[in-house]
Parts: structure tokens; C-alpha cells; sequence
């Protein structure tokens, strides 16, 4: 019987980890596709709080080690229990690096032979030393895998740090940094410095532009693409006018030296915990060879399958356009600004057609012909008339594409599509509705990722179930008028408060609560406004109570906020665009709240673990 040792160690190829940092050229024809050994697998950090979930692993092909990182598109090998250690793997997609002279893999996609099974290491593999490619000088140190530690832990000297160095290198202008470290967007963090990324444009904004007593400003965004996944990157003011004109949507760009932060998911749909923002020092330059880069990725849905989908969930769809309407313009109610906006009807193969509502300067140039294929992403799906969509101010759209949906779709219309007829979504807007529709419970998280909210013409209702963080203590309330009914705010006048509004002087007002509530769930964290009623339940005492502890006892109206924060509810929750100081932002503001009846809820639980009709 063969033994498993050799067996797995027949399979690994030796030489494959020199190969993909030393001697690249020989990778296609010596080793298409890497096998090596998993010899140490570590989750870093703690997920959560924005933070991804990120595993280190060290791969071995008998000869040499490789400390690597596990984009997030692959954690699913280790969710799934299939890469444990001592498991062989086929490396399918990686990123090499080397920064400050250690090697590092990026693994984009890799296949657990899980026929192989586990074992333990095989062979003595060793670090890459310092040959002298990677800096001038190096310190001999002892760099031979042991069993309980990898990376120098025993006290060894270390290495100097040398120069970071791309692989494959790129040579660039005496402008930039020659030895860039071309990185993929999946690693980029707030930790990572010296950085060059190739990336593909896959979304140009307009510039936006503010005005507010403080002074004024400019800015643009920019999608940015690569094989490991998209980023968003925002330029302002000087940054805005060097950068707009240089990124044109589709093209291909080295770019460096840019602060990467936390996204805001409110401004973004993009599948990324991160964003940058571009600086003084910012480099961009057009890269010639742009093959490598992949073009938009999508991941479609067909018109049918619209009456599945929620709604205000975000999707790519492709269809062939059956109509082309005018451009028509609206005027938002919050801002009284005007929006350019056309409306199309795209159908496929499904049997279904349904409207998409372009905007802005994309309604306005918009020139395809009626029976050209568009793909679409980032739309909203919205209930209106049944189905609707619209899309999105960071969402794009491509008229013709190469790509084999689009040529499925033409040739399908082409030869039955043209003369069929078409049903659509209408009806369902009013099925459920009748005796008040329920709002759907969202995550936090959910709300920040279909852009709740963001939408400047329409509201949206929704509701979260979260703990109050924190309640802000000042300015919790406003003196408004007693008459019942009116709840204006009055002025103090000295020997009593106005009401403009009732043309009446009261001797004293009504306070009524206008709070600012932090409320967070295992997902995120959501700034809401309470009015009166839910400042009563939340704080349990009226807006006149709380205000006498605060001009009288503040350490009572400390305890009172004290009191407050840790409870759970259930807020029900109107988000809308509005425009404060000249800045649009989404405004989450409670309609009504209710405490959790965990009786209630613990027998709900039950019903659904019933559900499954799990047996013993």
C-alpha cells in the first residue's frame, strides 16, 4: 500500500514558491497552477465592527515557505473546515509581494485536495534568503521551519528591512516610486504603506460641489477594480481638479500613496470595508498593459426574478432596451433642486419587462437605440408600480457589452425575443398592503448596504432592532407651545414665550424631546432622531421632568441618561435624504419604537427552529 506521505508529497510541486518569486517566466509552462502544503493556519484579529475577517496561513512546496493572507473571497475554504493544517492545496489566483524584504502571497482562489488528507509537514522547507536582488545587504539568520514557530520567534537578528519590491516590478517615470509594490485591493487596509495598485475604472462620478459658512468645496468619486476585488476613491477640492479629466471610466491605472480609511456605507455599494481618499502626493499613472485587469464584474439577476427580490436591495440586471422615453425633471421636496431623469423598459429572455429610471447627465446624454443590450450595475429595486429600478448615483451602465450574457440575450432576441409579448410586475405593490404593511426588520448592516435612505426623492421605512448606545445630553429638548396640538417652537421674550404661529405669549413653555440616540446591533452602529413620544419611552420621564434635573440637579440628569442607555427596541424608522448646510446626508428618524417582548419573541424563535422539522 502506498504511503500517504509520499503520496501527498508526489503531488506538491517543488520549486513552484522560487519560481513565482525568482523566475516568473517559467510559472506557465513549469507550474500552471501550484500545489503546496498548508503547514500553519492563525484567524487574525477579531471580525466584526467593520473589521473583515482575515486568516494568515504559511504554504510550503518542500523546499521553501511562504507566509500568505486568504483574500476574503477565500475564507469560505476555512468556514467550510475543508483547509485545515497539514492540508495540500492547488494555489489557483494569488498576488505575489515582497515588502520590506519578505514575501508575502495574497491567495485569490485555492482548491483543498481534500483526497490527500492531513499531514504532518513535509520535507525541511526554509525562508527565502536575501540574495542580494532584494536589497544590497543581509544578515544571515537561521530560517529553517521548526515545529512550533516559523518566523524568527526564537530571538534570532533580524533581517534589515530592505526595499519593498512589486513582483512582477513595473518600471515607471522618475516621478514615481520605480520600485512600486503592486498590491491587490482585497489587502489594502489603513496599515499598509508604500503601496502601488493596478486598477480598472469601473465608474466615474460628476463633481459635487457644497457651500456652507465655513467656505466651499468640490468633489468626485471613483470606482476602482481589480481581480481581488473593487474600492471606492474620492478626490476633493485641488485633488478634484488635478484628477478628474486624468481617470477615464474603462481605463486602467497604477495609483499610490493615498489614505485609505473606514467606508461610509452610506455613499457606497461596493463589498468593501474600506475606501480611499486621494492627497497632495497622490500618483496616477495610465498603465499601457491593462489585459490583466479584469473589466465590471457582475453578477446579474433576470427581469422574472424581480418579485423575489426585496425591496431597496441593490442588483446588476441586463436586458434588451424595448423603449426609450423623454427626459423629464423632477423637483425634490427637501432641496427644491431639479433632477434631469429618463425612463426605460428593458426586457429578457425570462418573459418578463420592467421600468428602469435613469438620472442626471446619464438621463440626459443617454443615446442607445431601442433593441441594444445595456448591463446595468448597482440599481435600486424599488415597489413602485410592482417592480421598478433606478439607478444609483455610484451605479454604471454599459451599452453593448462583450461579454457572453449580452451575446446570449442578442442572439435570443434576434430569433423569437423581437415578437413575443412581455408580462411585468404590476399588482404586486398592492398585494399586503391592505390593514398596513409590515416594514421589514434590517440589520444595520443592511440599512448602510442597500443605501436606505439614499434615494433624494423617495423615503424609505424600515425597521431595526437595536440597543441604545448613548443619548446625547445637550440639547435634548425644545421649549415649544402648550396649545394642544401645535408643538412650534416659541421664543423666550423675556416676560413670557411666543407662539408666532398662535400669535400667543405663554408663561412658560412645553419642553418636547428632539434627541440624537446612538442605537447598535452585532452588525453596526445608527445615529437616529427621537421625537417626544419615543423620548418618553426611552428616557421613562417627560421633556419638562428631564429638563428641571438639568437646571437643577445635573448628577440626577446624569443618571437619568444612565438609565437610558443598554435597553433594547424595536424602532420603526423613516430614512430620507435631506440637505443640511448645503451637504446632502441621510436623516434616520423614529416614527415610533417598542420594547422587545422576549416571550413573544423566544416563541417566534421557536416556530422557525420547528420549522425545519429537524429530527432527533
Amino acid at each position: 500500500m502506498a504511503d500517504p506521505k509520499e503520496a501527498a508529497k508526489a503531488q506538491i510541486t517543488e520549486g513552484a514558491l522560487h519560481a513565482i518569486f525568482y523566475e516568473p517566466h517559467r510559472l506557465e509552462t513549469d507550474f500552471p497552477v501550484p500545489v503546496c502544503q498548508c503547514v500553519q493556519i492563525k484567524a487574525l484579529g477579531t471580525p466584526g465592527e467593520g473589521n473583515p475577517e482575515r486568516f494568515r496561513i504559511v504554504l510550503s512546496d518542500t523546499r521553501n515557505f511562504v507566509q500568505s493572507m486568504l483574500a476574503t473571497q477565500a475564507n469560505h475554504v476555512v468556514h467550510d473546515g475543508k483547509l485545515k493544517k497539514g492540508s495540500i492545496v492547488r494555489v489557483k489566483s494569488y498576488q505575489a509581494n515582497s515588502v520590506k524584504g519578505k514575501k508575502i502571497l495574497i491567495i485569490m482562489d485555492l482548491e483543498v485536495i481534500e483526497s490527500l488528507g492531513e499531514m504532518e509537514k513535509i520535507g525541511e522547507p526554509k525562508a527565502f534568503e536575501d540574495d542580494g536582488r532584494d536589497a544590497k545587504s543581509a544578515v544571515a539568520q537561521n530560517t529553517t521551519i521548526s515545529g512550533g514557530g516559523f518566523y524568527g520567534n526564537s530571538g534570532k537578528a533580524q533581517q534589515p528591512a530592505a526595499q519593498d519590491r512589486a513582483l512582477p516590478t513595473r518600471t515607471g517615470p522618475s516621478s514615481s516610486n520605480t520600485n512600486a509594490n503592486i498590491y491587490p485591493i482585497e489587502g489594502l487596509s489603513p496599515y499598509q504603506q508604500n503601496w502601488t495598485i493596478k486598477a480598472r475604472v469601473t465608474h466615474k462620478s460628476e463633481i459635487k460641489t457644497w457651500h456652507k459658512q465655513s467656505g466651499e468645496g468640490k468633489l468626485f468619486s471613483v470606482n476602482l477594480l481589480d481581480e481581488s476585488g473593487e474600492i471606492k476613491a474620492t478626490g476633493f477640492n485641488d485633488q478634484c481638479d488635478m484628477l478628474y479629466d486624468t481617470f477615464q471610466e474603462g481605463s486602467v491605472y497604477y495609483i499610490s500613496h493615498c489614505r485609505v480609511q473606514m467606508a461610509k456605507k452610506q455613499f457606497s455599494t461596493l463589498a468593501n470595508d474600506y475606501e480611499m481618499t486621494f492627497e497632495r502626493d497622490t500618483v496616477v499613472e495610465k498603465a499601457e498593459d491593462s489585459e490583466s485587469v479584469p473589466q465590471v464584474r457582475y453578477n446579474f439577476s433576470n427581469v422574472a426574478d424581480l418579485q423575489s427580490i426585496d425591496k431597496d436591495s441593490t442588483i446588476d440586471i441586463i436586458g434588451v432596451l424595448k423603449e426609450v422615453q423623454e427626459v423629464s425633471q423632477i423637483v425634490a421636496k427637501a432641496t427644491q433642486k431639479p433632477y434631469d431623469k429618463r425612463e426605460l423598459v428593458l426586457v429578457d429572455d425570462s418573459g418578463y419587462s420592467v421600468r428602469l429610471t435613469i438620472w442626471g447627465k446619464g438621463a440626459t446624454n443617454f443615446e442607445a437605440n431601442p433593441e441594444s443590450i445595456v448591463a446595468f450595475k448597482g440599481v435600486k429595486v424599488s415597489d413602485f408600480g410592482g417592480r421598478s429600478l433606478s439607478l444609483l448615483s455610484s451605479g454604471s451602465m454599459v451599452i453593448d457589452p462583450d461579454i457572453p450574457e449580452a451575446h446570449k440575450l442578442k442572439g435570443w432576441y434576434d430569433s423569437q425575443g423581437r415578437t413575443n409579448t412581455f408580462a411585468s410586475h404590476s399588482g404586486m405593490a398592492s398585494a399586503g398592503t391592505a390593514g398596513g404593511r409590515q416594514d421589514s426588520l434590517k440589520t444595520i448592516a443592511q440599512v448602510r448596504d442597500e443605501g436606505l435612505g439614499m434615494d433624494p426623492d423617495n423615503a424609505d421605512t424600515f425597521s431595526v432592532r437595536g440597543t441604545v448606545a448613548y443619548i446625547k445630553n445637550e440639547n435634548f429638548a425644545y421649549p415649544a407651545c402648550s396649545n394642544e396640538g401645535c408643538n412650534k417652537k416659541v421664543i423666550d421674550q423675556g416676560d413670557g414665550w411666543r407662539c408666532e404661529k398662535c400669535n400667543l405669549t405663554h408663561e412658560k413653555p412645553q419642553y418636547r424631546y428632539i434627541m440624537q440616540v446612538s442605537v447598535s446591533d452585532p452588525y453596526g452602529q445608527l445615529y437616529i432622531s427621537c421625537f417626544d413620544e419615543v423620548g418618553k419611552m426611552i428616557m421613562g420621564m417627560s421633556a419638562d421632568d428631564l429638563m428641571e434635573l438639568s437646571e437643577n440637579d445635573s448628577s440626577a440628569k446624569e443618571k437619568a441618561f444612565e438609565d437610558a442607555i443598554c435597553r433594547v427596541y424595536t424602532f420603526r424608522i423613516r430614512a430620507k435624504m435631506e440637505t443640511y448646510q448645503d451637504q446632502q446626508r441621510p436623516r434616520y428618524q423614529v416614527m415610533n419604537a417598542t420594547p422587545i417582548n422576549y416571550a413573544a419573541e423566544a416563541n417566534k424563535l421557536a416556530a422557525i427552529i420547528k420549522s425545519y422539522n429537524l429530527e432527533e
